[in-house]
């Protein structure tokens, strides 16, 4: 899982699981493709897909015209949709606890994956659990 750490600047640093890599946004940004959308409990996310990572976007509820995103590399999401395919009821927090040698160092670098698995149809949110957290189903490979 990538994080984003600094500015939105021209360049910027991506947080890779074992380094830093410098990023430049707009090139990033350039040939984004959609994949999908996931909703979560109170909005929806859009997920898009570039070279190596997708990038988790999402409006802001508050800002008008603003949103934020997320980098999630391409190599983590594979990771966990070979490893957890199949499986039922997989929480953010317990994907955290149990992915971080995948690179997933935190629930919300979890939960973005999911998004990611949702959004190119790898995984369905399940509605069934009436808890506060978001429960996902693995689809079989």
């Amino acid at each position: 899982m990538w994080v984003l750490s600094g500015t939105a600047q021209a360049y910027t640093h991506v947080i890779a699981p074992d380094r830093e890599i410098p990023v430049n946004i707009r090139s990033l940004a350039k040939g984004l493709k959609f994949c999908g959308e996931a909703t979560g409990k109170r909005q929806t996310y859009y997920v898009f897909e570039s070279g190596k990572a997708y990038v988790v976007m999402s409006a802001s509820r508050t800002k008008r015209a603003s949103g934020y995103f997320n980098l999630v590399s391409r190599a983590a999401v594979d990771r966990i949709r070979k490893s957890y395919a199949g499986r039922q009821d997989v929480t953010a927090k317990q994907l955290a606890v149990r992915s971080r040698g995948a690179g997933v160092r935190d629930a919300l670098q979890a939960l973005n994956v999911l998004y990611v698995l949702v959004a190119t149809g790898a995984a369905r949110r399940d509605d069934r659990y009436q808890d506060t957290r978001l429960h996902f189903n693995i689809l079989p490979r």
